[in-house]
């Protein structure tokens, strides 16, 4: 396997997908008063940020935020005690009630999302909880399934993909390949 990394989506079409997402979930949930944005740790809070800026240009609505660090809750042996990667959980309010927009870079497996919904599990009980990802590469072991997708990109079995921001990698880019 190769370890150079062949660039799929550069900054701007990453910004054009954002937008889409964002007009997508607009669309989707013309009553904002109940929308909350919850973005995994760290590029789906960073992109819930991004989400957060567009919505309010569509909308003027000021959509509440949230983070949320799933380590803890996975069960594919990614984390355990002592990972210097677990961070912490920051959702300002509650989730009863709430139509919640969970926001995540890359879909892939389903793990992720899955823990991500058992970590919430622990914060209220939301009215509809829908999922965002900037990217959906398929090849699910669990059935989950994204409502809002930037874009679908099929990968070669053994190849990642990795989204890069600005915000945590200095730059955008999406990048297919064996090497982060």
């Amino acid at each position: 396997m190769s370890t150079a990394n062949l660039a799929a989506l550069d900054a701007a079409a990453i910004g054009r997908y954002v937008k889409r997402l964002a007009h997508e979930i607009a669309e989707h949930n013309p009553q904002t008063g109940e929308l909350v944005l919850v973005g995994i740790v760290r590029r789906g809070a960073t992109l819930a940020l991004r989400l957060k800026a567009a919505l309010a240009e569509i909308t003027g609505a000021d959509i509440p935020i949230g983070t949320l660090d799933i380590s803890l809750y996975r069960d594919d042996n990614r984390a355990g005690i002592g990972d210097p990667r677990l961070l912490a959980r920051e959702v300002p309010f509650t989730l009863d009630r709430k139509r919640v927009v969970l926001v995540d870079d890359v879909l892939y497996t389903g793990r992720t999302v899955r823990a991500a919904l058992d970590a919430m599990a622990d914060l209220g009980g939301p009215e509809s909880i829908q999922l965002a990802v900037l990217v959906d590469r398929g090849e699910r072991e669990l059935p989950i399934k994204a409502d809002f997708v930037g874009k679908n990109i099929a990968a070669p079995h053994g190849q990642r993909v990795f989204v890069r921001l600005a915000e945590t990698d200095g730059t955008d880019a999406v990048l297919i390949g064996g090497a982060k």
